[in-house]
């Protein structure tokens, strides 16, 4: 389809009032008027007038056309909207522009709206952020959604709504939660559609999450790694107690089965080790590091011929 500027028909700037819109409009259809004008394109230009009114004139329909606006080409260029552009709008009205219902019927079809015709309305989609250990423990959430609605003058301007949000224990990333009436709102008293927000995870530097399994970097000491041992963990459940057996090295993976996300069926959580030397920052931490280099025939190139 072709974009058509309406502003630029009636020759008002875009932030022009609805009371400015109708008087630009009343001039120019008195000054065109196939039985007073002498004008040669004086219908069609009333045509095209009798359009761009039928939508800047409407609040609805203008606060449609201003946001898809932010995406237009240039006047009678090549137009294809972004497929989302008027979630929440509807046609309304059987003189509706050629622009405006090629416009609707492309976005998906929608049907036009009277006073008696009642449709539910669209579902909406957003993502929400949470810790980790609300996906072990549950929580309460409070997020703030931006919801576009048009002004006295037919702009369109957002509002903030604020939602609780429960979070239930066992999610995953990627699952959505649903919530039942809050999306975009119905038209003729027909109920709102749902929201679905996607569950995305803070990301945390000690942990890695694949599906219900969870991998966390645990680092040890040289001797804990060299001679095992118990060692205390913090995880997203608690701490719990570990035994690393002897001669591990980095890298090693440790698995407490049942220990990921808690959903009907748990995952695992697994414990890479990382061993961690002691820094040699005064004498005595140098002298320890100088009888292990004496005393201890250990060379971790041998494999590689060095």
């Amino acid at each position: 389809m072709e974009y058509k500027d309406y502003y630029k028909e009636l020759g008002v700037e875009k932030t022009a009032t609805e009371a400015e819109i109708k008087k630009a409009y009343r001039k120019l259809v008195r000054k065109y008027h196939p039985d007073v004008s002498k004008e040669p394109d004086a219908d069609k230009r009333t045509k095209a007038l009798n359009e761009a009114y039928g939508v800047l004139g409407d609040a609805e329909k203008r606060a449609a056309y201003d946001e898809l606006g932010r995406n237009q080409g240039a006047q009678g260029q090549p137009f294809r909207p972004p497929p989302d552009w008027g979630s929440g709008y509807e046609s309304s009205g059987a003189d509706d522009s050629d622009f405006f219902a090629d416009l609707f019927a492309h976005v998906g079809g929608r049907r036009r709206a009277n006073s008696s015709f009642q449709m539910q309305g669209e579902d909406s989609h957003a993502a929400i952020t949470i810790d980790l250990h609300d996906s072990y423990q549950g929580a309460k959430r409070h997020i703030v959604m931006r919801v576009p609605e048009a002004d006295a003058q037919g702009h369109v301007v957002t509002r903030e709504r604020t939602l609780e949000v429960t979070i239930p224990k066992g999610v995953t990333e990627g699952q959505q939660l649903r919530m039942k009436g809050q999306g975009h709102p119905g038209s003729g008293g027909a109920p709102a559609g749902d929201l679905y927000l996607e569950i995305r995870f803070q990301p945390d530097a000690r942990y890695k999450v694949e599906g219900r399994d969870v991998f966390e970097t645990v680092p040890v000491t040289p001797w804990e790694a060299a001679l095992g041992g118990e060692i205390d963990v913090p995880t997203p459940s608690g701490t719990v107690a570990v035994t690393v057996p002897p001669n591990s090295q980095t890298g090693r993976k440790l698995r407490l089965k049942g220990r990921g996300i808690p959903a009907a069926q748990p995952g695992d959580l697994y414990l890479l080790l990382e061993v961690v030397l002691p820094p040699a920052n005064d004498d005595k931490a140098r002298e320890l590091y100088a009888t292990m280099a004496r005393e201890m025939a250990f060379n971790p190139r041998q494999k590689l011929g060095g």
